[in-house]
C-alpha cells in the first residue's frame, strides 16, 4: 500500500492566459504509479472553510479514476453552490492512495482533433475523432474528456462548465498513437459548441 504522504498538492486559481484556471498539482514522490481518492474543502481568502461549496474534479482525483505518475500530474477542479467564486484555494485530504494497475505517463499524451478524412483540425471546430499520441517507451491506458469552459466577469476564475467523456479507456502503445472515435454525447457537445465558446480536448492517465 503506497504511503499517503507521498502526495503533496499546489492549487492555481489563476493559470494565466490561455492556461486553464482551477488547476490542482500533484505531486507523487513515491517511485510506482499511483491512484488517489482525494476529499476537498474549499477555503476563501482569508482560508476560511466555504461549507456552500461543492468541489468535483474533471479527471477523478476523487474518484480513483485517475492514475498519478512518479513526479507530478494535475487535475481539473470545478465548484457549485453558495460562493462558488469566493474560492481562492482548497484543502487536500488523501482518502485512500492505491497503486495503479498501468504505469502512468512521464510525459503527457497529447490528443490532435480529426475531421471525417483523418485531417488534422481545430479543437474549436467540428471534429469527428480524437488521435492521442503516447510520447513514451511504454503503452499506456488514458481517457478523454472534451470541455467547455465559461465566460467569468472580470476577477473570477474561468471554470469547466462541461466534461464530456470521448470514447472510453484507451490503450495506447508505446511511442504510437490511437484513434477515438466521438460519439454519443461527445458528437452532441461538439456540435452543440463548436465555433462557439473556449474549449479543449485533454487526455489524462486513467485505469
Amino acid at each position: 500500500m503506497p504511503d499517503k504522504n507521498a502526495l503533496t498538492f499546489a492549487y492555481h486559481r489563476h493559470s494565466g492566459d490561455n492556461y486553464i484556471d482551477q488547476t490542482l498539482d500533484i505531486r507523487n514522490v513515491d517511485t510506482h504509479s499511483v491512484v488517489p481518492d482525494l476529499a476537498f474543502t474549499a477555503l476563501d481568502r482569508h482560508h476560511h472553510p466555504l461549507p456552500g461549496v461543492r468541489v468535483r474534479t474533471v479527471y477523478g482525483s476523487d474518484n480513483g479514476r485517475l492514475v498519478v505518475p512518479y513526479g507530478w500530474s494535475l487535475d481539473i477542479l470545478r465548484f457549485s453552490g453558495s460562493g462558488e467564486h469566493e474560492v481562492y484555494d482548497v484543502r487536500v485530504t488523501v482518502v485512500h492512495l492505491a497503486a495503479a494497475k498501468i504505469r502512468a505517463n512521464i510525459h503527457p499524451v497529447t490528443t490532435q482533433p480529426l475531421d471525417a478524412a483523418g485531417h488534422a483540425v481545430s479543437k474549436f471546430s467540428r471534429f469527428t475523432s480524437v488521435r492521442v499520441r503516447n510520447p513514451d517507451a511504454f503503452p499506456v491506458s488514458v481517457r478523454v474528456s472534451y470541455l467547455v469552459y465559461d465566460q467569468p466577469a472580470t476577477g473570477d476564475t474561468q471554470q469547466a462548465i462541461s466534461d464530456t467523456p470521448v470514447g472510453g479507456l484507451v490503450r495506447v502503445p508505446a511511442h504510437g498513437t490511437a484513434v477515438v472515435k466521438v460519439t454519443g454525447d461527445a458528437a452532441h457537445a461538439v456540435a452543440r459548441y463548436s465555433n462557439g465558446p473556449a474549449v479543449s480536448v485533454k487526455a489524462y492517465n486513467s485505469q
